[in-house]
């Protein structure tokens, strides 16, 4: 087994340091009671200064702007909204396209995590036309042999494998760690969930839609499953994580407690127009989770793709299990299109453009929004909005019970306290101010955030943040959450 460079090692130690330099872990020690003494005086002098996680980002002005940004692009989005379910509320096809009118039936607001961004981006109101209207479009139309998902399959096919020393010099670095303590904590959070509903040594299989070159495979050995079907369009990415779970599989072998670890299977497959169960080795399986991270929006190309894709999702799924994911936040995107001008926005880590400027009274088309996204060292390849009401009531005719949405912001604040540990070994947060031996990734100008928040917390001398770059790519995500209703 390979072991790690020693350069790795502290630069994790270093990350860990930074994020936990607010709760020094032993809390019986004097160093502790002083800090902890300093801290409650330090609040007092500064009422308006959140404690629960100094060291980080979300508690200084940066994250205060993005949240204020966040409602600002709630309400700035006129009519891209549309009717949303009551929660639990199963929709029929026939409904999905009928024509219905604006008085004729009230919805109300989804269930959130107590967070108001997204409530505000997901406001119920009257029932309108806007699926029944795009039923009959083009883009509603059973698609083409040639799709842009066919075009994203060849992207990826194309992209040369990075080895660890590119990618710890990217740009982009922290927030890739970031991205993936999100996922990391969403698939621990409801591994957990459907642990507690089943007898303890239960099976636990799960379906990974869009897997790529398997980067969750340690996640889902962390999570203890027994089985996971790893699905996605391109091939290449499908062979590469055929041979890292190979090699996942045979270090486990080596380790001196041994394990065994889960069973695999792989599938290339178009989720967006194939059915994959026809491709499961078992078709009478019963899965708990289908985990689809940062790709079902390529789903929503058209309404055709955008149910085969719930098909999939739901058709296995036992009552009780979990379909979740991470997605691009549609609102957001919209949004901050128009405040640039309706076509294209970004910064040096990312850009989003639109082929034509979005209108400020047209809302963008349900199914077919496309867009162009590019981000440092990321396949650039076209993407669709997802418009969350849709897929709200696409879900519910698919049996599938609306959870939470959450944007990626609101998670983090949510998860930070019990993935502490976590953020420090993945190094999911940059360190700043550097190391001697350090440089940031981005420009200074981009810590401004940062160091006004080191002072106005003077006990902590440096803290895990990103930069304000990243923070702003970050940002545009948001991730979802569907339960499986009782039969």
């Amino acid at each position: 087994m390979a072991k790690r460079s020693r350069d790795f090692v502290v630069d994790e130690e270093r990350a860990r340091l930074a994020v936990n330099s607010i709760l020094p872990h032993d809390e019986d020690s004097e160093d502790y009671q002083t800090h902890k003494k300093q801290r409650k005086e330090s609040d007092e002098e500064s009422p308006d200064h959140n404690p629960r996680f100094g060291s980080d980002v979300p508690e200084d002005d940066q994250y205060h702007r993005i949240k204020q940004e966040s409602d600002e692009e709630a309400s700035n989005l006129k009519n891209y909204e549309s009717d949303i379910p009551k929660d639990g509320q199963h929709v029929t096809k026939q409904n999905l396209h009928e024509d219905v009118s604006s008085d004729s039936r009230q919805y109300e607001k989804p269930k959130f995590y107590q967070d108001s961004e997204a409530e505000s981006d997901l406001k119920g109101k009257n029932v309108k036309n806007e699926i029944s209207a795009e039923a009959s479009t083009s883009n509603s139309t059973p698609p083409s042999k040639e799709t842009l998902c066919d075009v994203v399959a060849a992207h990826y096919n194309n992209v040369p494998e990075s080895g660890l020393d590119e990618r710890s010099r990217s740009r982009i670095l922290h927030l890739r760690n970031f991205n993936n303590w999100i996922k990391s904590m969403l698939i621990d959070e409801f591994v957990q969930k459907v642990r507690e509903t089943k007898p303890r040594g239960s099976s636990l299989k799960v379906l990974d839609m869009g897997c790529g070159k398997g980067g969750d495979l340690f996640k889902w050995r962390q999570g203890k499953i027994t089985h996971l079907v790893c699905t996605d369009i391109a091939a290449t990415s499908v062979e590469q994580c055929k041979e890292r779970y190979n090699d996942v599989k045979q270090r486990a072998q080596r380790e001196r407690n041994f394990a065994p670890i889960f069973s695999a299977e792989f599938i290339v497959a178009n989720c967006t127009k194939e059915r994959l169960r026809e491709r499961y080795s078992d078709v009478t399986m019963q899965l708990d989770l289908v985990s689809c991270q940062f790709a079902f929006h390529y789903c929503f190309e058209s309404l055709p793709q955008a149910e085969c894709m719930m098909r999939n999702a739901a058709e296995c799924l036992r009552p009780g299990g979990y379909f979740f994911g991470t997605c691009p936040n549609a609102n957001a995107i919209v949004s901050r299109a128009r405040k640039a001008g309706g076509r294209q926005f970004g910064n040096d880590v990312y850009s989003v453009e639109f082929e034509t400027p979005l209108d400020e009274e047209q809302p963008p088309p349900i199914f077919g929004a496309k867009y162009n996204f590019h981000m440092e060292g990321v396949v650039d390849c076209p993407e669709f909005l997802v418009h969350f009401p849709t897929f709200i009531r696409l879900a519910s005719r698919f049996g599938l019970d609306f959870v939470v949405c959450e944007p990626f912001q609101s998670f983090f604040d949510r998860m930070k306290e019990n993935g502490r540990g976590l953020l420090g070994k993945m190094q999911a947060l940059e360190t700043y101010p550097p190391f001697p031996d350090q440089t940031l990734m981005g420009p200074l100008s981009q810590y401004e955030h940062a160091e006004a928040a080191l002072k106005k917390n003077p006990t902590s001398q440096k803290m895990g943040t990103l930069s304000a770059a990243e923070w702003e790519a970050a940002t545009l995500y948001l991730i979802f959450v569907f339960k499986k209703a009782a039969s």
